[in-house]
């Protein structure tokens, strides 16, 4: 979600049909459409795709490599004026899911307006590592910027590693990417981030999801980021929203009070939700953030379909 210079609402988000079911539909049918709100609590009128399958490239007689398939946006404006969405793309043969989830890679589209055109590349602007003992060398995802002081662009993703033997490959990590403009290119830091010192947590296959990152408006700077603690590392509440901050946007910790949402909310006529929060994002109103954005549900096998919510946020006033 972003609020834009004409005083309206708008948000970026993924869909697929109901038919397909949640998996394998996220990975082989999803695609990035464009809402807009007159309210920041919305509702959101669906407008249009954002960012439609776009097949084969003619330059190349080969499919883009997001020619099927784009999810999970993530959107920021750079102080130039410009909107940049970073998101994931992949590729296939329409019915194999190891195929397209493993094809996950990182890309940025630009426009002037939240509303689009979007100016798509011919190339990821993040890919695998060629050393297949890398955290990321079978697949990228998930990403996640913010605007560095000088400009550049601090880039947090999601990455799975070969794993001979295994098509899904390993572990789920996380790592970051520096780069001096939004289009790159992106420069790999060393390491992984949203780690955890706790005993037996390096072996759990995923701890954090979905980040969502922010300048520190504190002095001093760095970066603050809310993400999911899928399994209680950071919280001790499993698929809460964790709060986590960084001095510098490669090394973070859980922030001395972490827990942002627990795995169940409360709605506003007093129920508590049956399903947790997921890929959760702010809306930032006058630079302060005022609304949190996820997406619920849909993991259910009644046929429960999955949607967004929008909780609004407290700011109290500093002592």
């Amino acid at each position: 979600p972003i609020q834009g210079d004409d005083g309206k609402f708008h948000l970026l988000y993924s869909r697929w049909p109901l038919a397909v079911g949640f998996a394998p539909g996220w990975a082989l049918h999803s695609e990035i459409a464009y809402a807009v709100a007159d309210h920041a609590l919305g509702p959101y009128r669906h407008v249009r795709v954002a960012l439609p399958a776009r097949g084969v490239n003619p330059a190349t007689g080969r499919k883009y490599w997001d020619g099927d398939v784009t999810h999970n946006p993530n959107l920021l404006r750079h102080p130039n004026g410009k909107y940049y969405l970073f998101y994931m793309g992949n590729h296939g043969d329409g019915q194999s899911y190891p195929m397209h989830r493993n094809h996950q890679r990182i890309g940025v589209a630009v426009a002037d307006h939240p509303a689009g055109p979007w100016r798509r590349f011919d190339q990821p602007i993040v890919d695998v590592n060629p050393d297949r003992a890398a955290f990321d060398s079978l697949c990228v995802t998930n990403p996640a910027a913010a605007v560095r002081p000088d400009g550049g662009i601090l880039l947090i993703y999601k990455a799975v590693q070969v794993l001979e033997g295994k098509v899904m490959g390993g572990n789920v990590r996380y790592g970051a990417a520096l780069a001096a403009r939004p289009e790159g290119p992106y420069v790999k830091t060393a390491g992984r981030i949203f780690e955890s010192d706790t005993p037996g947590a390096s072996g759990h296959w995923m701890l954090a999801e979905d980040p969502y990152l922010w300048p520190d408006p504190a002095p001093g700077g760095g970066y603050l980021a809310i993400a999911r603690d899928v399994v209680g590392t950071f919280t001790g509440d499993t698929g809460a929203i964790a709060l986590f901050q960084s001095p510098d946007g490669l090394h973070w910790k859980p922030a001395a009070h972490p827990l942002v949402l627990g795995q169940s909310f409360t709605w506003a006529d007093g129920q508590r939700s049956r399903t947790k929060v997921e890929r959760p994002a702010l809306l930032f109103i006058a630079g302060q953030p005022a609304v949190l954005f996820g997406a619920t549900d849909g993991y259910r096998k009644d046929g429960q379909t999955s949607f967004n919510v929008q909780i609004p946020l407290r700011i109290d006033p500093a002592p």
